[in-house]
């Protein structure tokens, strides 16, 4: 497997018939995905003949994402995460109101 140079957590492989494997690392933490289902299996195998690792099965929640998987595709969302802040910080039963703003002012650097 190769460590992405973009985030050092993240590990991936590409084979031949243009399958892929992706290993996520956070703490204690590993999410295994990819379309290479048997080398999955096979770096699953070789985890928990090196490692105690446990197979929590298909993800739902990681890192604030909510994760919903179906035949269609993947869904991610941080509702979850964002009513927890909102708990936490009382505001849960606040109503949103419109910021005024002019929709035609530029950011400029500096």
């Amino acid at each position: 497997m190769l460590r992405s140079e973009a985030d050092h957590s993240v590990f991936y492989h590409h084979n031949s018939s243009n399958q892929c494997i992706y290993l996520v690392v956070y703490v204690d933490d590993i999410v295994i995905t990819g379309s290479d289902q048997e080398g999955i299996q096979r770096l699953k195998q070789y985890l928990f003949d090196h490692f105690q690792t446990k197979d929590l099965g298909k993800l739902k929640y990681f890192l604030g994402l909510e994760i919903a998987q179906s035949s269609s595709g993947v869904v991610m969302s941080q509702r979850k995460y964002a009513l927890d802040i909102l708990e936490e910080t009382g505001m849960l039963e606040c109503k949103p109101v419109d910021t005024p703003m002019d929709p035609n002012v530029k950011l400029v650097p500096g």
